[in-house]
């Protein structure tokens, strides 16, 4: 009855875990429960999200979202609370629509525009049409003259007739100009404020998609993606491994350097992941000091040379943070999607590993198959 308690209180995910690894006393929970959030960086955590979710161009977004986590910042332990979690997610996706809604209507003068410049045309053309009535009036009476004695002094005077007919409809042509020039202009600066706003919505976005700190992609930007790899994997059987990675001993690290040491440490192996990685594969910043990877190859020893390089690269240098040199390991469990039915079970393997890797020793890789690097 009381292990069953304890299960009630979990989340869904680690009731998968326990499920999936036969999990039946409180004491093999004691694992499971110590990888949860420490109390001391749930601040850190509710702070990471607000900056993933701001700014908003919609001001009303802005508020309400500010207003949600001034309530976590008072309660930190809010943020595991399902309801507001769930608030979160929906602030995600109102955002974007919300921002959508306020670019259409900001790019709503565009339509006055076109019914402005269906004005101006219209005008154009009644106005040239009665310069142009004139002129056919005045071939009609050129045609009628007979050249005789009074010919001379009925072609002058057509001729001043032709002149004020032409001055006329050079007025009327210079107004229709004039106009159709301001209404260009008016075209030009309405373009201006849409490119403006795309490349403002289009930044937002790009950001929403990127930790802050270590410029990797953020837990949801890396699922999203996922969801395109796996749409290749179906169709055309894209091998790929999922590579779970954890900092060994970073709670000492910051306890001993501080939590500004701790991000530059978070921030350098961001970006030693980052740059080792090709434009096929997709490396983001799982939470805390844990960072995944999805690395696709054609043969094994193409994922051996990716994993040996990452741990040459951390173990045989030092992270540097002010006049300090200090030296970081890491431990990672790796998976390959073909070997389990879902992407899902592929994480939860990588997962397994990387808690086994950590269990027994730290500072190593272990693969599905029990090899160790």
């Amino acid at each position: 009855m009381e292990f069953n308690n304890i299960l009630n209180q979990l989340n869904e995910q680690e009731r998968s875990i326990v499920k999936s690894n036969n999990i039946d006393s409180p004491i093999q929970l004691i694992p499971l429960l110590l990888k949860r959030v420490h109390p001391s960086n749930v601040h850190v955590l509710a702070m990471i999200i607000k900056q993933s979710l701001l700014p908003s161009i919609c001001e009303k977004t802005n508020e309400e979202i500010d207003k949600l986590f001034a309530k976590i910042d008072k309660e930190p332990n809010l943020l595991f609370d399902k309801d507001v979690q769930q608030k979160i997610e929906e602030f995600t996706t109102k955002r974007f629509e919300r921002d959508k809604q306020v670019v259409i209507e900001r790019t709503s003068d565009i339509s006055k525009l076109v019914i402005l410049m269906e004005d101006y045309l219209n005008e154009a053309i009644s106005s040239s049409g009665s310069g142009s009535k004139n002129v056919l009036n005045i071939k009609g009476k050129i045609e009628a003259i007979k050249i005789n004695e009074n010919g001379l002094e009925a072609l002058t005077k057509l001729q001043n007739e032709l002149i004020n007919a032409a001055n006329s409809i050079e007025k009327e042509m210079d107004n229709v100009s004039s106009k159709l020039e301001s209404g260009k202009s008016k075209i030009q600066e309405l373009e201006e404020k849409v490119k403006t706003l795309e490349d403002e919505l289009t930044r937002t976005k790009t950001e929403n998609m990127k930790d802050h700190l270590t410029g990797l992609l953020t837990r949801k930007a890396f699922s999203d993606e996922v969801k395109r790899i796996e749409s290749s994997y179906v169709r055309i059987n894209t091998q790929y491994a999922v590579v779970f990675f954890d900092l060994d001993h970073f709670k000492t690290l910051n306890d001993t350097y501080g939590h500004e040491c701790g991000d530059v440490v978070l921030s350098t192996f961001g970006k030693i992941l980052n740059k080792s990685v090709r434009d096929i594969d997709i490396v983001g910043r799982y939470g805390g000091e844990e960072f995944i990877a999805i690395i696709h190859f054609n043969l094994n020893r193409e994922l051996l040379q990716f994993l040996k390089r990452i741990k040459t690269i951390v173990t045989e240098n030092s992270f540097l943070y002010k006049d300090k040199k200090i030296k970081v390991t890491f431990s990672a469990g790796v998976a390959i999607r073909s070997s389990y039915p879902t992407y899902e079970n592929t994480l939860q393997k990588a997962d397994m590993l990387l808690y086994q890797a950590k269990e027994s020793g730290r500072n190593k890789i272990i693969l599905e198959n029990g090899m160790e690097i």
